[in-house]
Order: C-alpha cells, then sequence, then structure tokens
C-alpha cells in the first residue's frame, strides 16, 4: 500500500477521487508537459489514466503514485516505479507551475530516494530529464544522479538517463 510521506513542507499523499480535477489540470499544462518532454494528452486520457491509479495500480500495489501537496494546495505529483528503459526503479516528478522555484523538486527528490532505499530496499533509482531542463538537472545533480546516457526520440528530442546510488547521502 502506497503510504503517506512528508518533508518539512511536503505532503505526498495517495491519490484520492475528489483529487482527479487537480491531477488533470497538473498534466495538461502546457510548459509541465514541456518539461516532461510530453505531448499534451487529451483531457478524457489523463482522466482514464487517473481512475486507473484508482482502480487498477493502487489495489494490485502495482507500484507507488502520490500526490505533492503544500499546506493543502495540491503542489504536483510524483512515482516510484519499475521502468521500462532499464532493468530498475524510475522517480518522477511534476511540480505545477505556481511552485516551481522554491526548491520542492530537491526535498521531493531527496524524501522518494530515502522511501526507495529504506522502505523498498533499492539500492539505485533511474531518473529520465529532457537535456534542455537545465533546471531539474541541475536538481538532480544536487542529488548525487549521475549521467548514463542520452535516449534521442524520433523528432530528434534528447533525454538524459541518469541514476543515483541510494546508500549514498544526498
Amino acid at each position: 500500500m502506497t503510504p503517506v510521506l512528508r518533508t518539512e513542507r511536503l505532503e505526498f499523499i495517495p491519490y484520492r477521487a475528489e483529487d482527479e480535477d487537480v491531477f488533470v489540470a497538473l498534466l495538461r499544462d502546457a510548459e509541465v508537459c514541456r518539461w516532461m518532454g510530453q505531448d499534451r494528452a487529451p483531457e478524457a486520457d489523463i482522466r482514464k489514466l487517473f481512475r486507473l491509479i484508482l482502480s487498477d495500480v493502487y489495489p494490485r500495489h502495482m507500484f507507488d503514485v502520490w500526490g505533492l501537496w503544500v499546506d493543502g494546495a495540491f503542489a504536483g505529483h510524483a512515482e516510484l516505479k519499475k521502468t521500462g528503459n532499464v532493468d530498475g526503479h524510475e522517480l518522477i516528478t511534476a511540480l505545477a507551475p505556481e511552485f516551481w522555484g522554491r526548491g520542492l523538486g530537491p526535498e521531493a527528490g531527496r524524501r522518494l530516494l530515502r522511501y526507495a532505499a529504506d522502505d523498498l530496499g533499492l539500492k539505485e533509482v533511474y531518473g529520465m530529464v529532457g537535456a534542455e531542463n537545465s533546471t531539474s538537472l541541475r536538481a538532480c545533480e544536487r542529488l548525487g544522479f549521475r549521467h548514463v546516457r542520452d535516449v534521442v526520440a524520433d523528432d530528434g528530442t534528447v533525454t538524459r538517463m541518469l541514476v543515483v546510488s541510494t546508500t549514498e547521502p544526498t
């Protein structure tokens, strides 16, 4: 079962049915999609994805996924799940633009890495960050991530595959 996690400022809370609209708004935001390296999906597809989290991901314990909250306001999304890119787990975070620039990304990353090590027993965690997303790349570097390789999409966009050991302090 996906646990509630906390940091000094963030609450990681498993999604509830009433969170659907904020989840959809985040994943429909053009800037969020740009920095996540994905196209804006139709609203109906995102709503279907959200409902699958509640009806399939949580009940089957497929992976951990949370809404991120700051003082009761929805601030973003986080996941820790097996990745298809390599044999390992990937850390994913996406913050709403109004929460950018506050150091919440690294704060979320540190907490997820501690959870990965302490609760899941993972020795390393991967991340995928767009090569143009210098802010997220710097945050990952501060967390101890190192570059593994570049992944080039059919359209020529480049995503950096990163890895970090969970046994080293961040």
